[in-house]
């Protein structure tokens, strides 16, 4: 591989222009599908093999047009202090409300009148409209929104308390100023890494292509393919940080080789062969990282985890191809004069050993100290993780600023904290013999449950087969307590179906986020072991090693318990939680740890692999295997740093959303990157090849024969260069391979690509 890639880096390094027309015109052809395809709603939303998917189902056959995935949104009034909202003034400002309402929007299905349907609280405080959309929210036009939140505003006049919750308000969430604030820290990390504006901006502009690029064209499929507007967000942040790396990765290697006096052109092939190897098979472990979303079994979830390894396969594409075009474009500029002063510095004999070589050597001296420091680290921190509690935030989890938290908490004090979370039963009675006793039979049962305060009577369809009740719990829908009435509904569900034949299933939005967080729940150890054993492989074919890739893997293992642990404490304990904004603690969003698995085993593997493989083509080449320890953090550790600190700049700038599901995805990413670039990578690693020296590198001889030799090392690069030199020396061509039209394996290139 590595003498191909050799090749290519040179081959497009030469045809610089060309390359570079090509990716320029990709990339108008992506963005003018982006902007001539319509605008894309949301993507539809279903876990199948759920209970609550199939009541969502049931209730769209038995209930035709009832919309039952519809968006609800309650307008909540609380009355000024020594007045009732069913005082005359109070009761025409609201009932003139539900007018507006009806006559709002088309795409309203129905407004209920508060005094009618029972909405007013026992003392007369409160009070709320429901009101029930024909689409999802995702599809609500501007329009609609505005109308529903211009509702009340006459009435806050009069001195009511109005306030507005429901989902019908939840909007995409604006991006855009992470991503600068995110590329600026970049920028600021890769000039100060590189010495150079132009080596600085390189990684950035190809990173920012490539994502316009994957971007572009899953807005220019987004209704073709039913890819939600989230998708594009997180092929967005995900490009963003790979592609920044993968460039970071090449343009380090290409400087390194300049420094040592090569000319530019067999520089960039040097690059790409070796660093180039690296990028190709961190990517393949991101790809696999996100495509293995798909054992989870929801739709949105692998439509997400193929669009985002899309973007990455094109950032690994724009590293090996652009990048060395770009280079041959920047000349000698991408060598400041500082850098060309410390390269020269830092070749000589008496030169000073950097940051990274004196590290190395610390570690080499005291290996165990530094492994039991960073393993019992990190199990400190992960001690939280084992009261992991996951769920689905509500409007409880918004800052209390916003009209839905407001609401939330106004329904609370007038109705009890279940208001905010009903629970919908659907009763299939087409197998029962007397429908009607039956339902009846499970609404008394429902009522004698602990924990709920309320259940509606029954609402049958027209064909009489089937029946909706809905119950309001007594506490708050992402509490436990809600959670165990739901399983209560269910068992004695299962006793009437045994008994009448009829069918009970519970649904709704509280029932459908406990069935999400447990179906992620029991995927998260299936989707560990195939993406952790998937890796494995690869990095064995890697680095021709079983113990090294089993460090990998166990080293990153630690890292996201011990970031998990540290999202309990804040999030779910509140333990600084004023530091980062957490307003209310509750469980740690369902979705949020195999997210974080996917992503930052992605990001794990390429440190792991562009720190290692430098150690490991140290000692392929004669090196012993502390000196190779040395020398990969010699030449590596400034680069993984800077990529470490860039991808925790990017993720952190999340923490500053007001969406607590954003600040925990941001936190969340950030720590995990910290604990494992800079904990396993930079301590446990090097400590632990330190203590096992040569038998890091064991393979068995049988697994040895078996495994490709894929070559990421260059060593068959070298050996061939150093043929190819020694003949052209005899020859007397005075080529050496190197220049452009030597008879090396620079010369035809052209020619010799077409073979491999």
């Amino acid at each position: 591989m590595a003498t191909f890639l050799y090749k290519l880096g040179r081959l497009t390094f030469r045809r610089r222009r060309l390359v570079a027309l090509v990716w320029v015109a990709l990339l108008a052809l992506a963005g003018f599908g982006a902007a001539s395809a319509s605008t894309a709603t949301s993507s539809s939303f279903s876990i199948p093999g759920t209970e609550a998917q199939k009541a969502f189902d049931l209730l769209e056959q038995r209930f035709p047009g009832s919309s039952a995935d519809g968006a609800t949104a309650r307008v909540v009034f609380k009355a000024p202090d020594g007045q009732k909202v069913t005082d005359a003034a109070n009761k025409a400002e609201v009932l003139g409300i539900v007018d507006e309402l009806k006559s709002g929007s088309d795409q309203i299905a129905s407004v209920a009148d508060p005094y009618t349907a029972n909405a007013v609280s026992k003392d007369g405080s409160t009070a709320y409209v429901s009101v029930s959309y024909k689409v999802n929210p995702m599809e609500l036009t501007d329009p609609t929104r505005e109308a529903l939140e211009d509702a009340g505003t006459s009435a806050e006049k009069s001195g009511m308390t109005v306030a507005i919750g429901g989902d019908a308000l939840m909007v995409i969430p604006e991006t855009g100023i992470t991503e600068v604030i995110g590329v600026a820290v970049a920028a600021v990390v890769l000039v100060i890494t590189f010495g150079s504006l132009i080596a600085a901006g390189l990684p950035l502009l190809t990173a920012l292509i490539g994502v316009g690029i994957g971007v572009s064209t899953i807005t220019a499929l987004a209704n073709v393919l039913d890819l939600g507007s989230t998708t594009s967000t997180l092929a967005m942040m995900i490009g963003l940080a790979v592609g920044i790396d993968y460039a970071l990765f090449i343009v380090s290697r290409y400087r390194a080789e300049l420094a040592e006096g090569r000319e530019r052109e067999e520089a960039a092939g040097r690059a790409v062969g070796t660093a180039g190897s690296a990028v190709v098979f961190a990517g393949l472990t991101v790809i696999i990282a996100l495509v293995g979303l798909a054992v989870v079994n929801i739709p949105m979830l692998s439509k997400m985890g193929f669009a985002a390894a899309g973007t990455v396969a094109i950032a690994v594409l724009i590293a090996l191809t652009l990048v060395p075009a770009l280079l041959g474009f920047a000349g000698k500029r991408v060598m400041g004069r500082k850098a060309r002063e410390a390269a020269a510095a830092e070749n000589r004999p008496d030169a000073k050993p950097n940051m990274g070589t004196r590290w190395a050597r610390f570690v080499l001296r005291r290996p165990v100290w530094v492994l039991l420091a960073g393993v019992i680290g990190l199990g400190v921190v992960a001690v939280p993780a084992a009261s992991l509690e996951m769920g689905l935030p509500d409007d409880g989890a918004q800052p209390k600023s916003t009209t839905q938290r407001q609401a939330y908490d106004m329904l609370s004090d007038g109705f009890g904290p279940g208001f905010n979370g009903p629970l919908m039963v659907v009763v299939d009675t087409k197998n029962s013999s007397d429908g009607k006793s039956t339902v009846s039979q499970v609404s008394q049962e429902i009522e004698s449950l602990p924990h709920v305060v309320a259940v509606t009577p029954a609402a049958f369809n027209k064909a009489g087969d089937t029946a909706t009740i809905t119950v309001i719990p007594q506490d708050r829908p992402s509490s436990a307590e809600t959670e165990n009435v739901v399983h209560a509904i269910r068992d004695a569900g299962d006793e009437v179906k045994s008994d009448s034949g009829a069918e009970v299933l519970v649904t709704g939005a509280t029932a459908m986020n406990i069935d999400f967080s447990q179906k992620m729940n029991d995927a998260l150890l299936p989707y560990l072991a195939l993406v952790v054993g998937l890796a494995f492989l690869l990095l064995m074919l890697v680095f021709r090693s079983v113990l090294v890739p089993l460090k990998a893997a166990l080293g990153f293992l630690l890292s996201v318990v011990a970031a998990l642990g540290a999202v309990v404490a804040v999030f779910q304990w509140g333990w600084l939680g004023s530091l980062f904004g957490v307003e209310q603690t509750g469980p740690i969003m369902s979705m949020m740890p195999i997210f974080m698995v996917g992503v930052v085993f992605g990001l794990a593997m390429d440190y792991e692999v562009f720190l290692v493989t430098r150690m490991r083509e140290a000692y392929i080449h004669g090196e012993s295997p502390g000196q190779a320890i040395v020398t990969g953090f010699k030449h590596g550790a400034r680069v993984v740093t800077a990529a470490a600190v860039i991808m925790m700049a990017v993720f952190a700038g999340f923490i500053g959303s007001s969406e607590q599901m954003i600040k925990m995805i941001g936190f969340s990413l950030a720590i995990a990157v910290f604990f494992d670039a800079f904990v396993v990578r930079m301590a446990i690693v090097p400590a632990v090849l330190a203590l096992l020296g040569k038998r890091a590198w064991w393979l068995p001889r049988r697994l040895d024969r078996a495994l490709p030799n894929v070559d990421v090392e260059g060593e068959g690069l070298r050996m061939q260069l150093g043929e190819t030199h020694a003949s052209a020396a005899q020859d007397g061509s005075g080529q050496g391979g190197s220049g452009p039209g030597g008879s090396g394996p620079g010369g035809d290139d052209e020619r010799e690509l077409t073979r491999v």
